[in-house]
């Protein structure tokens, strides 16, 4: 029989863990990946969403115990004393132990709370308050890491278009170092001319390595928001286009009031320590408690019963003012959580106004570099067809070629602070 229970647990063993190996991950590598995708995964992957989730567990137990008072308890005990005699001195008076025997001892009480002023529904208030508050922190969890799977989301898109401009540019100095060299073989340049395009491809190719490099961190960072433990690339959509995207400062700051989850778990503090401070007072009134008791005792077989039922009424006259210190620790913690919510607040007019001055700022960017590059796209070509017809020196094409790059980059920046901004405005104002 223990042979087969064994091999039963075993077998369990084996099944549970083949599970967990043949369980499918969320994404391989190589798999398409919209933006929507990743913060599914991100939601469910990421472990301190989770971590949200079991405080909310713990949150709920607490009402359960809070509630608790309202059903009855019941106990038992029992017991067994041998009694020896040590010495008799024959004292008419002292007759505990004149003789060795038994005692057999046994209890079952039952109590049950009849009123206790109102304690245990503001306890149970309290505890339901502190609950609506996990599930506001849960809210603020998601929409963090959906903000987080966003901003690395753009910073992938923005390492590999950056990786691409780099490789633009290095393509278009090794194009300008294959005609220095014909020139200068064909006796129409000067040596210089061959260096300098030299050191510019050399220049140019160490950029691009850290390019590569940043595109590789970009990804590792993306996984990391993810909850994804690997460095693996994805066919990610690129969706870093610019769309337009645009909100009235006050109404932002509306909805922010509105619907901000990390407020609204401050109001359900707030609310829960209104409770808990008249929870301390209630420490003043009485408490009417029933209670009833079975009970099994003396040293031989069978052995007698009897029991017994009452009401008892108890109130504290004095307790060193204890509840006096309950009362005022209860009133700090409240006036605690009325400067928290002020303070978010504060921190909720500052969030929405430096995502709307970054949509602001990040959108002009955005038009002033597209001229930039239809300026320095033209002023590149110019250059390169000047050189080519040996009227242009080195120094024209490398200020071209980096004018160019860098207005490149510069969009490509302006692209992912708008997505960004965009991205922190949605969380400003409490949603993902």
């Amino acid at each position: 029989m223990k042979r087969c229970i064994f091999c039963a647990v075993i077998a369990g063993f084996l099944l549970w863990g083949g599970a967990l190996l043949g369980q499918e991950a969320p994404i391989a590598p190589g798999d398409p990946l919209d933006l929507d995708k990743a913060i599914e995964i991100g939601l469910k992957m990421n472990p301190s969403v989770m971590g949200y989730q079991y405080a909310m567990k713990a949150r709920e137990a607490q009402v359960g115990q809070a509630r608790a008072d309202y059903f009855p308890k019941l106990d038992g005990s029992a017991g067994f004393t041998r009694n020896f005699e040590a010495k008799n001195t024959h004292d008419p008076y002292y007759t505990a132990l004149l003789d060795q025997y038994n005692q057999n001892v046994a209890s079952v009480t039952l109590q049950q709370m009849l009123f206790d002023f109102w304690r245990t529904p503001t306890s149970v208030n309290v505890s339901k308050y502190n609950l609506e508050s996990s599930r506001r922190d849960i809210d603020t969890g998601i929409n963090t890491v959906a903000n987080t799977v966003k901003s690395s989301y753009y910073g992938v898109l923005k390492a590999r278009r950056s990786r691409e401009v780099n490789l633009e540019v290095v393509d278009q100095y090794a194009k300008h170092f294959r005609i220095a060299v014909i020139f200068f073989e064909g006796g129409k340049k000067p040596k210089y001319d061959v260096t300098k395009a030299e050191l510019d491809l050399s220049n140019a190719k160490l950029n691009l390595i850290n390019a590569e490099n940043d595109l590789k961190v970009a990804w590792v960072t993306f996984n990391n928001a993810m909850g994804i433990d690997s460095d693996a690339e994805y066919a990610i959509h690129d969706n870093l286009a610019f769309e337009k995207y645009e909100i009235a400062l006050a109404d932002a700051l509306k909805a922010a009031h509105e619907t901000r989850p990390d407020l609204k778990s401050l109001e359900a503090q707030r609310q829960s320590a209104e409770k808990a401070v008249a929870r301390a007072k209630q420490e003043y009134y009485p408490r009417l408690n029933g209670s009833a008791q079975y009970n099994f005792g003396g040293s031989q077989y069978p052995i007698g019963q009897g029991w017994y039922a009452g009401v008892a009424l108890s109130v504290n006259l004095f307790d060193g003012l204890s509840t006096t210190n309950k009362v005022a620790e209860a009133q700090a913690n409240k006036q605690s959580v009325d400067a928290k919510i002020s303070a978010m607040k504060l921190q909720i007019l500052l969030d929405v106004k430096q995502a709307w001055l970054g949509l602001l700022k990040a959108r002009q960017t955005i038009d002033t570099t597209n001229v930039q590059i239809r300026q320095a796209t033209e002023n590149l070509e110019i250059a390169n067809l000047r050189y080519d017809a040996g009227l242009a020196t080195p120094l024209e094409v490398t200020d071209a070629t980096v004018t160019y790059s860098q207005a490149k980059l510069a969009n490509i920046n302006a692209l992912f602070d708008y997505k960004v901004a965009r991205a922190n405005m949605e969380k400003a104002m409490g949603s993902r």
